[in-house]
């Protein structure tokens, strides 16, 4: 089997600092890509910062034979996410991979919430995404190639109680990529999502020494790698990865129930069929808004 390889691949990390990223940052590198190293070198809150955690992993990857620089741009500014990819333009002329990984948690309920922190996680996880997609998608379209992941979490598919600003973030950032992925396809840009089960600085406080050992942030790498990978044209795909275990997520729509196309239904009816409704035994995910419409369109008949 041959192995994956990243050589002559100019990939850009946000929050490559620690943890997941760091993870991302060190195996790209070692499977032949050139690598920028973003980090602003904050507190998990997003406060603060120091040049030298981006540095650290950067002479990581150089005393390890790689090739790497280092960018202490936050994310959360349009300006920041155009220096981030700037960066890999100046150092290495262009940028193939995008691993959007850059995050922040200030956990509450909602009820106790500031909504300043409710502001500061959409600017740095989905804000940040999008200002750095932003600025490498015309690079990517211009050479029909591009790699894009988002980083998501199942606080954000799934919902998780005082998360409501963080599980918004994520939950968005698969909006993204679902359109993404249409307007990527004709230009061999692919664009997929990672929802990962890793101990990381944000998840320490809530993992138990127990199960700590089994969530090392290289089992969340190997599939992203996979998703980066020059040979991979799968897109849109979300894959929850993490000790051990991967499984594709999708978004699934029930087979659903017809009313009469000439007559506004009454709630009453809705009420007595929405047992029918919500009856998920015939769900089938869609490729795109396009495939839904084209199904009920099928299924109705007009007049005339």
């Amino acid at each position: 089997m041959t192995n994956i390889r990243f050589d002559n691949k100019v990939a850009v990390i946000t929050g490559a600092g620690n943890g997941l990223g760091k993870s991302h940052a060190l195996f790209l590198a070692s499977r032949g890509a050139k690598v920028v190293v973003n980090d602003l070198g904050g507190t998990v809150a997003g406060t603060g910062g120091s040049r030298a955690v981006a540095d650290a992993v950067v002479e990581e990857i150089i005393a390890a034979g790689g090739e790497a620089v280092a960018n202490y741009d936050t994310v959360a500014t349009e300006e920041g996410g155009q220096r981030v990819i700037q960066t890999a333009l100046d150092t290495f002329g262009t940028v193939d991979i995008l691993i959007n990984n850059a995050g922040n948690v200030r956990d509450k309920s909602f009820a106790k919430m500031d909504l300043d922190d409710f502001r500061s996680l959409i600017d740095v996880h989905l804000m940040g995404a999008v200002y750095c997609t932003h600025a490498a998608w015309p690079i990517m379209r211009e050479k029909s190639f591009g790699r894009v992941v988002m980083t998501t979490s199942s606080a954000g598919l799934y919902g998780n109680h005082g998360h409501t600003n963080y599980g918004t973030a994520k939950m968005a950032l698969i909006g993204l990529m679902n359109s993404l992925k249409e307007e990527g396809r004709r230009y061999n840009i692919t664009v997929n999502a990672i929802a990962p089960i890793a101990l990381t600085r944000m998840s320490e406080p809530a993992t138990t020494p127990q199960y700590a050992p089994l969530m090392k942030p290289e089992f969340v790498t190997a599939a992203v790698a996979w998703l980066c990978a020059p040979d991979n044209t799968d897109s849109g795909h979300i894959i929850q990865a993490g000790a051990g275990y991967y499984a594709k997520i999708e978004v699934r729509e029930a087979a659903g129930v017809l009313f009469d196309t000439e007559t506004t239904p009454q709630p009453d009816q809705i009420r007595e069929r929405y047992t029918e409704i919500t009856d998920m035994g015939e769900a089938a995910p869609y490729e795109n808004a396009s495939a839904v419409i084209r199904k009920v369109f099928k299924m109705v008949k007009p007049k005339g």
